[in-house]
């Protein structure tokens, strides 16, 4: 039995992904040369997030989440699925996910995964088994209020290796990590199971220059309640506070929400704000993409190149 087809478009924040799967997912259903393969017609392409910040509700502008307009009919999932008061781990992703698939083959269509979490895409394509650790609330409760370093620190101690590959400012990871180290004596190295999923990797990439120039101006966009936007991030931020939100989980979120965090507490001024979280999105990037490198199976392409792109997906759907 062949192995269901799935497409999946990553890359570096500000590269286009959100665009280039919709656009694919209509060309799925309109490009005969496209939309034929060994199954039979393919009556279009659904697409499936891969962002660890999107699957909260009310996280929009900070993290560029999709609209309903620039989706144009096409359906997304795994958008808006919980509330930002609450954690959500891979391995609920990796369940969601797989459900959606299942149900986008069922009707007839392509699975298109986008996004930029690395391994949130790894869970899925790779068909990683993640560690079955439950939660220890009081182990949680007993490291809330420790900073990052000090979170980093006891897991180098626990586990040098899984320390050396963490995002060492990522605490909701650091803790996470902890904790399956103190039940299993170490972060087991994650095992791949084989899986029914005949996968092509589109990557989009931009010269350093051009995409330090993207964030900038994108950046400038979110924050500002003009340029086509009704409302601006440290709107979004305030209203989430508003709506119970704490600060500490705000910041815990990271990237935009943990400067908004910051300024909306008047520890940054507008400047510092605007500076450092621009900096803060260039760092971001740049670890994205030295963890695609990794990934030898990625075709990577300019995000113009649309014509080579559906090339290249055609070929792989025939």
């Amino acid at each position: 039995m062949p192995k269901q087809k799935i497409i999946v478009v990553l890359g570096q924040t500000a590269t286009g992904k959100s665009g280039l799967a919709v656009y694919l997912a209509k060309k799925l259903g309109l490009n005969r040369q496209m939309s034929v393969g060994r199954t039979g017609p393919v009556l279009g392409g659904e697409v499936i997030s891969a962002d660890s910040r999107q699957v909260y509700k009310g996280l929009d502008l900070g993290t560029g989440k999709i609209t309903k307009k620039e989706m144009r009919g096409i359906p997304h999932h795994l958008l808006d699925v919980i509330s930002p008061k609450k954690q959500f781990s891979v391995t609920e992703y990796k369940k969601l996910t797989e459900k959606a698939i299942d149900g986008i083959i069922s009707r007839g269509k392509i699975p298109i995964i986008c996004g930029g979490t690395g391994f949130y895409i790894q869970s899925i394509v790779d068909g990683i088994v993640l560690p079955e650790v439950t939660p220890d609330f009081k182990l949680r409760k007993k490291l809330e209020n420790k900073a990052v370093k000090e979170l980093y620190i006891i897991l180098k101690k626990l586990d040098p290796r899984r320390a050396r590959e963490i995002d060492k400012n990522n605490p909701h990871r650091l803790v996470r990590a902890i904790e399956i180290a103190t039940v299993l004596g170490k972060v087991p190295r994650l095992e791949s199971r084989l899986q029914n999923y005949d996968v092509l990797k589109i990557g989009l990439k931009l010269s350093g220059n051009l995409l330090k120039q993207k964030i900038h101006i994108r950046l400038f966009a979110r924050l500002s309640a003009q340029a086509g936007i009704s409302r601006g991030m440290i709107n979004e931020a305030k209203n989430l506070h508003n709506k119970g939100l704490s600060w500490k989980r705000m910041e815990e979120l990271g990237l935009e929400y943990k400067y908004l965090a910051k300024y909306l507490k008047k520890r940054l001024t507008k400047e510092q704000l605007t500076n450092q979280l621009e900096n803060a999105i260039w760092q971001y990037a740049k670890r994205q993409m030295t963890w695609f490198k990794r990934d030898k199976e990625i075709r990577w392409f300019n995000p113009k190149d649309l014509k080579k792109i559906e090339k290249e997906v055609g070929g792989f759907l025939k």
